[in-house]
């Protein structure tokens, strides 16, 4: 069974990782669609899928709020199916070293980061689990097993999602269902480039360059396909040997 025809939700496709994400699994067939927290990112989303020749959509989400949830996936069944593979990437981040972290700086990236992968991949498993086939890819990050300074918040959010995906794993595996993290480095974008000049990067990074998001759709794309139907409960980082 190959990802043609599936449908593949992606959440915070707008830029970045879950732009790569969502044209990979449109390139390979797969009928995305993309969340946005704003119509016109929600737009733009559409309008790429359209150029691709894709039937999916935009769709704006707020991961954090559960009747949100709901409203999405309403849409997505009634206009199209229940998803089969979902891509949890939606995140934030607030940084701050602990001393001086307010409690909405922790509260809102461990339910932006944390809680809403079990919102949103819970609304999916019925119809994966009737269907006996899913995939749910989630993006943590490095800083989920080496930590950070200053982003407490952030790496216990990705800890504690690579904790929640093996135990998932186990629970979906008799199902056909798989669940696995990628765990990427320093990938590029406009927030890389200002906080990791090249300089920077060659200290930090082994392979002394950037990820590329091209470089993580084909790695979510692989763990979408048949051909990793036997990989499940796995944290794969993609990070030019940072760990």
């Amino acid at each position: 069974m190959s990802i043609e025809g599936k449908i593949a939700l992606v959440t915070g496709a707008t830029r970045g990782i879950g732009k790569a994400i969502a044209a990979e699994l449109s390139a390979q067939g797969a009928i995305v669609v993309g969340t946005a927290t704003s119509e016109s990112g929600a737009a733009s989303i559409k309008n790429a899928l359209v150029a691709a020749g894709n039937t999916g959509t935009g769709i704006v989400l707020n991961v954090s709020d559960s009747e949100s949830i709901k409203k999405a996936y309403d849409f997505i069944t009634e206009n199209y199916e229940a998803p089969s593979i979902v891509v949890n990437n939606a995140g934030i981040t607030k940084d701050n070293i602990m001393l001086r972290m307010k409690d909405e700086e922790w509260d809102d990236v461990i339910n932006t980061n944390l809680t809403s992968i079990y919102r949103v991949t819970k609304a999916a498993l019925r119809a994966m689990t009737k269907a006996r086939w899913g995939r749910i890819i989630n993006i943590s990050s490095v800083v989920g097993a080496m930590g950070n300074a200053g982003q407490a918040n952030y790496a216990a959010a990705k800890a504690g999602l690579h904790g929640a995906s093996k135990s998932l794993a186990l629970e979906l595996a008799s199902r056909r269902i798989t669940v696995n993290v990628i765990a990427p480095g320093i990938i590029e974008s406009p927030m890389s480039e200002q906080s990791f000049p090249p300089d920077l990067v060659k200290k930090l990074v082994p392979m002394q360059r950037t990820g590329t998001p091209e470089e993580v759709a084909d790695l979510v794309s692989f763990l979408a396909s048949d051909k990793a139907g036997y990989i499940s409960g796995q944290v794969i980082s993609i990070d030019g040997a940072m760990t």
